[in-house]
């Protein structure tokens, strides 16, 4: 009879990897810790406006180092979104911006192909995160807003103009 124990043995190892890799991937999920927005061209100002608080520990860079512009992401937030926007139609320019007081705050946007992604950290002489930038396709986006030590609990506001 032939021994069958190095082939469970692989199985189990097999299922043990397929195990710690879904347990240890970040919740880049479809659902968002706070409010979504829906928006279309024209939107009126109070449509783009949503709020929420900072304070995860899980590295935005893990997501990605750097934007398609090149900017570094950093900062730390919660795994799973806090917001979704959902672009109803194209936009060729929109405005995101924090408002914490100044705390401190960055922004990650990780566009409808998961590979889009913009980052944003201090705005002028504001420490409050902003990204304003051209060629938004119609889709589902996932915005974080981080802080830049990890764990820190911000309120905020998020507006997104046009």
């Amino acid at each position: 009879m032939k021994d069958c124990r190095p082939r469970l043995y692989l199985r189990g190892c097999w299922l043990l990897a397929m195990v710690t890799s879904v347990i240890a991937t970040p919740v880049i999920a479809q659902t968002a810790n706070f409010a979504t927005l829906h928006l279309s061209p024209g939107f009126e100002p109070a449509k783009g406006k949503v709020s929420g608080h900072t304070g995860g520990s899980y590295s935005l860079s893990a997501i990605s180092n750097r934007d398609r512009s090149r900017k570094p992401c950093i900062g730390f937030a919660d795994p799973k979104p806090d917001h979704i926007m959902v672009l109803e139609k194209d936009f060729p320019r929109l405005k995101l911006f924090i408002n914490s007081g100044g705390k401190d705050t960055t922004l990650l946007i990780q566009g409808p192909d998961d590979t889009t992604i913009r980052c944003g950290d201090d705005t002028g002489k504001s420490k409050d995160a902003s990204i304003d930038d051209i060629n938004w396709k119609t889709g589902t986006y996932r915005i974080w807003i981080g802080k830049f030590h990890s764990g820190v609990k911000t309120n905020y506001t998020l507006t997104v103009q046009q």
